[in-house]
């Protein structure tokens, strides 16, 4: 299984842990919750959706067995529905993580998205190794600034600059949700949600370190 393929899962699973959706809602979904799904297509989903099917994760059924009548001349609309197993993986995926949890952007947000259903202990490994990786792009990001400012002209220098914010901004964000667990506390809604360096420059972060 794809990087890819596991967080869309992972999303997948989730949702559907909320309420049962038909495609077009869990797509919508998706886009509008975690930002980071928006290159996710129809071709993506429903493959996953065809896997988890097999798997015996989710059910599938017509809009009568789910409440909704039918409209008349239009194609009835597949529900999807999580099954036990479904749950029990979904919960397992939450607690087994490893360092791609907070290293990759993606599966920080998805989740992050999910913090309500996951241990506080799993909570705060992840929050704490999130911020551990951004402070060492921080040093990163600094330490070639310091090399480069003289050889860049002053377009390249703002991006360099405006991408090392955000990280800070993030980092900033952190300790908070850090502290706030630590003491027991949980976010607000309205909040602010978790923005990662390629949501705020709307492209690949220049405060991104060498792969």
């Amino acid at each position: 299984m794809s990087k890819r393929t596991g967080v869309l899962e992972l999303a997948v699973l989730g949702l559907l842990h909320e309420s049962p959706q038909h495609g077009y809602e869990l797509r919508k979904r998706l886009n509008s919750m975690l930002g980071t799904f928006r290159a996710f297509s129809y071709g993506s989903l429903y493959p996953c959706l065809r896997d988890m099917l097999g798997r015996g994760w989710i059910t599938e059924e017509g809009p009568a067995a789910a409440g909704t009548p039918a409209l008349s001349g239009k194609r009835a609309k597949i529900v999807y529905r999580l099954t036990a197993e479904g749950k029990e993986h979904f919960q397992q995926l939450l607690t087994e993580i490893g360092p791609s949890a907070w290293e990759d952007d993606d599966q920080f947000g998805v989740h992050f998205a999910f913090f309500a259903r996951t241990e506080a202990e799993v909570r705060m490994r992840i929050l704490e190794g999130r911020r551990r990786r951004l402070e060492e792009r921080l040093d990163y990001v600094r330490a070639s600034l310091t090399r480069t400012r003289e050889r860049l002209d002053s377009y390249t220098l703002e991006l360099q600059r405006h991408g090392l914010e955000s990280v800070e901004r993030e980092v900033r964000w952190l300790n908070e949700l850090i502290s706030s667990e630590r003491a027991g506390a949980t976010p607000h809604a309205g909040e602010s949600s978790p923005v990662s360096p390629t949501e705020t420059t709307g492209g690949p972060s220049p405060a991104a370190s060498p792969s």
